[in-house]
């Protein structure tokens, strides 16, 4: 897939925005919940990332786009060792891009599926990362509300990263979230609360909770309650009220007391901050700068020796795709060519509005030129920063969702 035969890589006027150009493809690895992902070498620097792209027509009429946008608002302010980081994001006629850390080691669910059997250590060392990837959202007011084995992706070394932004929501000051967000069998359960009576909202807690159920899945092979995507709410709820939790009497009373206090049903009793873990007797002995820094070696390293993904991804992107993403630019250029001449269907006139506010309202990031503009790299690694407060605002305002939810909630569904 995409071939750039040059020996000498290309000099990009560092003024230009980064385009599909830029990258050169080399292979398809995955498919998320509204997007294609595939690996991408950048021509001039040569360094390799994951680009996913999402497109524009199919985003309007599944009603995605203000999903697109709202990860895209989010991950331009953040930067952390433990989430996968954004570089670039752009869009062409067809597609929106986002251009994200590569990380080789497949996801959590991936290694479930192939039976890993992960060790309490190697669970202790996850718990400890993600404490610290949560924290960091937190300081953002984000609750993710999606943490569960499939959105937790490993480097090569067996580091986990958090990624998967799109139900991600921003709560103010002493603020609570009220919609139904998230995958069942991970949802803490004042969401579900919520959506039965009203309730009172849910904060941060609910993260946690699913940080809970994720690594006793990772200990165990199955998760703490038999809930599925088709369980009814109900069912749910008197489930949460009548069932006891068991863990297995082969694990630690340390690591029991830390799901435990994980798994509590009550938010306000729930362990539900970095300082809440690390007070944990469990975790006493954990060298906190060390975690940080990547420094411990994981009890789980994924195969270097291959791609730790489904191999179907790249027949399906090289055969069944209709639009395939290596022959993009012939496709944009015969488009162009005869721009005049096309059909005009009923939707036509209205989509043309929606794919243009769409184009106007995307946001551009590149992340590289930001950090030449501030003139040191760790910055936007501070909360306080110029460049999260700034997105911040942009959050907060929401305006850019409230067009786009404007814009094109009329008409366009398929």
């Amino acid at each position: 897939m995409g071939g750039n035969h040059s020996h000498k890589p290309p000099v990009f006027d560092e003024n230009e925005e980064v385009n599909f150009d830029h990258f050169q493809i080399l292979r398809a690895i995955g498919k998320g919940s509204f997007g294609k992902v595939c690996i991408v070498q950048k021509r001039d620097t040569k360094k390799m990332y994951a680009m996913k792209y999402m497109n524009k027509q199919k985003c309007i009429e599944r009603d995605e786009v203000r999903n697109v946008f709202r990860e895209l608002q989010i991950m331009q302010g953040l930067e952390h060792p433990f989430l996968v980081n954004l570089w670039y994001s752009f869009q062409d006629e067809e597609d929106m891009f986002m251009v994200v850390d590569l990380l080789l080691g497949g996801d959590l669910r991936y290694h479930l599926q192939q039976n890993v059997h992960f060790t309490e250590g190697a669970v202790k060392l996850y718990i400890c990362e993600l404490a610290l990837a949560l924290e960091y959202l937190q300081k953002f007011h984000i609750i993710h509300r999606d943490i569960k084995p499939d959105n937790i992706l490993l480097d090569e070394h067996g580091h986990v990263h958090i990624t998967d932004f799109n139900i991600a929501t921003i709560v103010k000051g002493a603020e609570k979230a009220s919609s139904m967000a998230g995958t069942k069998p991970y949802m803490a359960p004042e969401v579900f609360q919520v959506y039965v009576d009203g309730g009172p909202g849910y904060s941060y807690p609910v993260d946690w909770w699913s940080l809970g159920v994720t690594a006793y899945e990772l200990l165990r092979g199955w998760r703490p309650y038999e809930i599925h995507s088709a369980t009814p709410i109900d069912e749910i709820l008197n489930m949460f009220k009548v069932e006891r939790v068991h863990y297995s009497s082969t694990w630690c009373k340390g690591m029991v007391a830390l799901l435990k206090k994980l798994l509590t049903k009550d938010p306000e009793s729930r362990l539900s901050s970095l300082g809440d873990v690390q007070s944990a007797p469990y975790l006493a002995d954990m060298n906190w700068d060390a975690v940080f820094e990547k420094a411990l070696t994981p009890g789980f390293v994924p195969n270097k020796g291959r791609l730790n993904c489904d191999p179907t991804f790249e027949l399906e992107e090289m055969i069944l795709e209709s639009k395939p993403l290596h022959k993009k630019k012939k496709r944009l250029a015969k488009n162009r060519s005869k721009d005049g001449t096309k059909d005009s269907c009923p939707l036509n006139g209205h989509l043309q509005q929606c794919l243009e506010t769409v184009r106007k309202e995307f946001i551009i990031f590149n992340r590289e030129k930001l950090r030449r503009q501030q003139g040191q790299s760790g910055q936007l690694l501070d909360p306080e920063g110029r460049a999260g407060s700034q997105t911040q605002g942009k959050l907060q305002d929401g305006c850019n969702n409230n067009i786009l939810a404007h814009a094109c909630s009329r008409g366009c569904s398929s």
